[in-house]
């Protein structure tokens, strides 16, 4: 028989990510980040290839991804909104884990399998610092997808790509919770 475990049951349901705005210093040390990674590290991984790594972005790398930002968007030709969005991301946070898909040929793990497994690791990551009591969200924007932004500013290879940008750091507000999906409209059952 099934063994249930209300508490993390009740958690996950309750569960809601923080806006990326509403996060602010301090973020978590070296230490109790390195916890959290651990914990965030056990996700669905097919073959255990390790199809991801880690990029952890403190407060000097962020001022230096900002300045990229808005030059690459300059060069990209983007108007200021985006650029300004591209560029806060990086010098308005605390603390960033970029999670960087890494697949690698295998016969047997199709590349689509390993992504979905980074894309495992920034769910896993958020729900495990919100489990610690941090305030975190999961995005990308367009410096996620930029191919010269991931190589430049984060040393990503060719075959690589960001999966997300992880921010965690103190909430200063509780998330409003968001409509959720109607579990008939989007299930089709076929039992």
């Amino acid at each position: 028989m099934p063994q249930p475990n209300p508490p993390v049951l009740d958690f996950l349901a309750a569960r809601r990510s923080h806006a990326r705005k509403s996060l602010a210093p301090p973020a978590p040390d070296r230490a109790a980040l390195a916890a959290m990674l651990n914990v965030a590290l056990r996700v669905p991984d097919h073959g255990g290839l390790a199809p991801w790594r880690l990029v952890v972005l403190g407060r000097g790398a962020l001022d230096d991804l900002a300045a990229l930002a808005a030059d690459r968007g300059a060069q990209l030709g983007l108007d200021d909104e985006q650029i300004a969005k591209g560029r806060g991301q990086f010098a308005e946070a605390a603390l960033i884990v970029a999670v960087i898909a890494a697949p690698r040929p295998h016969p047997k793990v199709p590349a689509v399998e390993q992504i979905l497994s980074a894309g495992a690791l920034c769910h896993n990551l958020v729900a495990v610092a919100l489990a610690s009591g941090w305030g975190a969200c999961w995005i990308t924007g367009w410096c996620a997808h930029d191919p010269v932004f991931a190589r430049e500013g984060l040393g990503l290879a060719e075959d690589e790509s960001v999966a997300g940008f992880v921010h965690i750091a103190t909430p200063t507000r509780v998330p409003a919770d968001r409509p959720r999906p109607d579990l008939d409209a989007v299930t089709d059952w076929r039992m």
